[in-house]
């Protein structure tokens, strides 16, 4: 007898249910409490509207056009269909729509054109790119570059007259043309090399002079470069042997007479993450530039650039903390499981509040710092070496621990979370990169030595930081005794290096979030990253903390 199968019904094995919303659109920094809190709170209220303004068009069309740009790698030309070398990479065009956002958001220039103590640019700044680096990542790899050249070059005072309105413009032209044509220039960074990595001294590029050398001559250069990243940038700032010693030099890729400079690229890098941004090996053959600052002094130098390269690095670690954490908790606030929504069982209410903890100590961190720069830059000397210091020991910690807080965050949203339509994988491979540019963790542990070797005094001006929370948690109190503790031994310091700055770091986090943070959010910090008790792994607040009431201030919704 033959089988009557029933009709099909459209909705019986496709419809929808348990799955969250979009979480975008959305504005990304009034649905960021803490951030909202920390631009007040450091200066930085008369740019408010301009930050809500950036959040609105980088939580819609941004993270449209990120993903765009993470499908559609660059792709290098390197001769034409006739066999000229033309060394040219090829962007999809919303890399250009990010990156001409970027700059008409003034991203890559706030703290040069805002510098008064009633409008601190840093920390304008600083809340600008916490806010869109959200969307993606690749373009602040240009973007962070330009913005960090501008002290470096003002070490040739010509040179920067020349450049910096290229430099400051809030226009965008990716074209290969003279800047001075397209009224804007984007800057890149070449230091790099196979045999040295971060041992930029063993440098073996070389720079002869043309007519006799000195501070901003011309000279060619030769050699090649293991990672030169955004290679279609105007101009890039460069280490190469002199017979002094290491000078910077700046390389643009268009010469002063429209010609193409020597400008080689051998490969594009196939990168785990930041694959909208290229980076490059690059020859350079007879390559011209200028020596910018004294000849055997490039090191010196470039470090401006490298120091503000490096708050870009803790900034871009702590964005991608709270875009992790914004998903988790929204996936975990639609999603039930065994009766309830995720963020109402108990052990993932522990483990979305010790995420948020992380994330709003590193916001809290980072705001802080910028408004160090923004002191710095005004002529403060404790703060120059509280920004000194406090650089090396934000980007070696806060750079650490956004690829354990992205893995965590995936987690959350379980199998939902590895698949690439989620952001979640291109966070996760993301995370590592901070913790690798510009100095790896040793590098800025070291440098942390360093600095209080060669400047005890800034050891001082951190502990003075540290004393404006002095007797507020006791937890916080004995953990900073501790710490101090650390510099009265002075057995094995290299050694105990990274243990040291850990212990910094932590002590920091602790003071901002005991002065400025909900008692719900310095109790659980203190009892779980200065008390001890916690564990290893996120999840492991103890019983007695409101983790609840971390969670409900870190929902990404508008406050």
């Amino acid at each position: 007898m033959a089988t009557t199968v029933p009709a099909a019904s459209a909705s019986a094995t496709h419809e929808v249910t348990n799955q969250p919303p979009s979480l975008w659109p959305l504005n990304l920094f009034t649905t960021n409490r803490p951030l909202v809190e920390a631009l007040e709170r450091e200066g930085g209220a008369w740019a408010h509207d301009r930050a809500v303004e950036v959040g609105r068009a980088w939580g819609s069309d941004g993270i449209e056009w990120g993903f765009q740009v993470e499908e559609h790698r660059p792709v290098l030309t390197t001769h034409d269909r006739f066999g000229h070398r033309i060394d040219e990479v090829e962007f999809h065009p919303s890399w250009h729509r990010l990156m001409a956002l970027s700059r008409e958001h003034e991203l890559h220039s706030l703290p040069w054109t805002e510098t008064t103590a009633e409008r601190p640019g840093h920390v304008a700044r600083t809340a600008l790119y916490l806010t869109a680096t959200q969307a993606e990542f690749g373009f602040a790899c240009p973007t962070t570059m330009t913005f960090a050249a501008v002290p470096a070059l003002r070490a040739q005072p010509e040179i920067a007259a020349e450049l910096e309105p290229l430099i400051l413009s809030t226009t965008y032209d990716g074209t290969l043309r003279p800047a001075s044509e397209k009224g804007a220039a984007v800057c890149g960074m070449a230091m790099t090399e196979k045999q040295g990595g971060s041992d930029v001294r063993s440098n073996t590029t070389t720079a002869t002079p043309l007519n006799g050398g000195g501070p901003g001559a011309e000279y060619l250069l030769r050699g090649h470069k293991w990672f030169c990243s955004a290679p279609m940038s105007d101009l890039f700032l460069v280490l190469a042997q002199t017979e002094e010693g290491i000078g910077c030099f700046l390389v643009p890729r268009i010469l002063p007479d429209g010609s193409r400079n020597v400008f080689r690229l051998q490969r594009l890098k196939d990168k785990l993450g930041n694959r909208s941004n290229a980076s490059s090996e690059v020859e350079f053959d007879g390559t011209w530039g200028r020596l910018v600052g004294e000849p055997g002094r490039g090191v010196a130098t470039i470090i401006e650039m490298v120091g503000h390269t490096r708050l870009d690095c803790v900034l871009g670690s702590t964005s991608g903390m709270r875009w992790a954490v914004a998903n988790a908790l929204h996936h975990a606030s639609h999603r039930s499981a065994f009766g309830k929504r995720l963020v109402d069982q108990p052990l993932m209410t522990n483990v979305l509040a010790d995420l948020a903890l992380e994330s709003e100590a590193a916001t809290a961190l980072s705001m802080r710092l910028a408004r160090a720069y923004d002191e710095a830059h005004r002529g403060d000397e404790a703060a120059q070496r509280f920004k000194r210091l406090a650089t090396a020991v934000s980007k070696f910690y806060v750079c650490k621990r956004f690829p354990m807080l992205a893995a965590e965050t995936l987690e959350c949203l379980g199998g939902n979370g590895y698949v690439e339509a989620s952001f979640m994988p291109r966070l996760y491979r993301e995370a590592p990169l901070n913790s690798v540019w510009e100095g790896s963790g040793n590098v800025n542990a070291l440098d942390v030595l360093r600095a209080l070797t060669k400047e005890p005094e800034v050891l001082q001006v951190f502990f003075d930081e540290l004393a404006l929370a002095g007797g507020a948690d006791a937890r916080y109190d004995t953990f900073v005794s501790g710490l101090r503790a650390e510099f009265g031994d002075t057995e094995h310091v290299e050694v105990r290096a990274r243990r040291i700055v850990e212990k910094m770091a932590l002590a920091l986090q602790g003071s901002l979030l005991l002065r400025h943070a909900p008692a719900a959010v310095s109790d659980a910090f203190c009892a779980a990253r200065l008390g001890g008790d916690a564990g290893q792994v996120f999840g492991t607040l103890p019983p007695q903390v409101d983790a609840r009431a971390i969670v409900d201030r870190n929902l990404p919704v508008a406050a």
